[in-house]
Formats: C-alpha cells, sequence, structure tokens
C-alpha cells in the first residue's frame, strides 16, 4: 500500500525496513553552494550558465551530467575541471555550509535503520556531514552514484542501497528534493516523500515539481517529518 492509498484510507502503510535520505538539500543546505561554484567554474572557461538552468539541469544528478551538457552544447571542459570544481565546492562549504534545521533531531529520533543515497562521490558527502556535525549519526551508511552504472533518476542507487541494508524496496521510503531523486525512488517501487525545506526552494516552487514527479507527500520542515505517515512503529510524537 502506498502513503496515498494509505492516507486516504486513513491506515498506516506497512512498518518500514529502511529509510534512504538524499544528503544535498534534504540534511545540508548545499545546493545554492554548490550551484554557484558550478557556475564560476564554468564561467572561468568561458562557459555561460545562469543559476536557475543550472538547478534545473544538475539539481541531484552526478558531475556526468554537467559533461554531458556541456558536450550537447559543443563546449570542451578541460581534463582537471571536475578536480577544480571539486575545490570549488570543498571550499565553499567549508565557509557557508549549514545543516538543514531540525534533521539531526530527525535522524536521532528514527527507530528503523536509514542511510544516505546521494548522488555527489563520498568524499564531498564525508565533508559535508563532518561540517555539519551529521558524520557520528550517519557512520559509513552512505552510498554514492559511483557505485553503480546508472545514477538518478535511474533506479540504481536506490535498489543498490536497499539492497546493501538488507531491506525491500516496497518497504523502504526516500527522501528527496530534487525532481531527478524522486524519479529514481519511484522507479525503483519505493515510497518516496519530497522535502522543499533548502533554501534553493525559498521561491516555493519545489512543491508543485515534486508533486509532478511522483512524490507521495511534500513537506518543508524537518520538524514535519511524520513518524507515523512513515510507517514507523516507534513513533515518539504517539
Amino acid at each position: 500500500m502506498d502513503d496515498r492509498k494509505a492516507n486516504s484510507l486513513g491506515t498506516r502503510p506497512d512498518r518500514r525496513d529502511l529509510i534512504i535520505f538524499d544528503c544535498d538539500g534534504v540534511l545540508v543546505d548545499s545546493e545554492f553552494l554548490s550551484c554557484n561554484a558550478l557556475i564560476a567554474c564554468l564561467r572561468r572557461h568561458a562557459i555561460e550558465i545562469d543559476l536557475q538552468t543550472v538547478i534545473d539541469r544538475f539539481l541531484g544528478r552526478s558531475t556526468r551530467a554537467v559533461g554531458d551538457y556541456c558536450a550537447l552544447h559543443g563546449h570542451v571542459l578541460p581534463d582537471n575541471f571536475f578536480n577544480e570544481l571539486s575545490v570549488a565546492v570543498e571550499a565553499a562549504f567549508t565557509s557557508a555550509l549549514q545543516p538543514i534545521p531540525g534533521a539531526a533531531t530527525v535522524l536521532r529520533t528514527l527507530s528503523v535503520p536509514f542511510c544516505i543515497a546521494s548522488s555527489s562521490d563520498i568524499e564531498r558527502i564525508n565533508h559535508a556531514l563532518r561540517l555539519t556535525g551529521l558524520a557520528e549519526m550517519v557512520g559509513s551508511r552512505i552510498f554514492s552514484a559511483g557505485m553503480v552504472r546508472n545514477g538518478k533518476p535511474a533506479p540504481d542507487l536506490f535498489v543498490y542501497a536497499a539492497a546493501k541494508m538488507g531491506a525491500a524496496v516496497e518497504r523502504t521510503l526516500v527522501i528527496e528534493d530534487s525532481v531527478s531523486g524522486v524519479q529514481a525512488g519511484k522507479a525503483a517501487g519505493m515510497s518516496v516523500w519530497g522535502f522543499v525545506g533548502g533554501s534553493h526552494y525559498a521561491s516555493g516552487e519545489g512543491r508543485a515539481l515534486l508533486e509532478a514527479a511522483g512524490a507521495d507527500r511534500v513537506f518543508d520542515r524537518m520538524a514535519d517529518f511524520d513518524h507515523s505517515a512513515a510507517g514507523l512503529i516507534d513513533d515518539p510524537c504517539r
């Protein structure tokens, strides 16, 4: 039973085996920082691109999407471009990265296993978690697009993460902030909640985008994470 049907019947969904969180824009408020770092790096190589295009094209996707976009538009990236980008993102994170308010509380109160599945590389994820004080809570339960053949919006990463965590896909809940991430979770056969509390959704347009992508529910504050609707047995709110 999916979340929409469960809600319409007034019942709770089946108990979850696993909750998968995206990292950027869900646990850490990083999307504006990384998008602006990408824009600056591209412009240093005379490739003009605006913030909205970066958000529309690359949010929730691996750096392969950047290379594909540039190739499609006839731009040749230097061999060291993605190393340069990695350095720029790391510096931006070190200077200004903040956790999503309430993320740590949600992680601490979960009564089922959780992990991270992100399009970012492992080094960037670990750096973000260390800076925001979330690293110890997550531990080694981190999966990145580099571990699978196809990144989001393909379901590969979520299916892989669930398998490694010993969870059934139909009893896995994904928390995502991007259209590609929502599409990946649904393609994997999982329930998906969209999160629009990151600063990149300050305009208020994120809810409609994630609902159109297939999100079963959309929320904008981690304080509103509904343990009962998530299918968790030990609901601290009850």
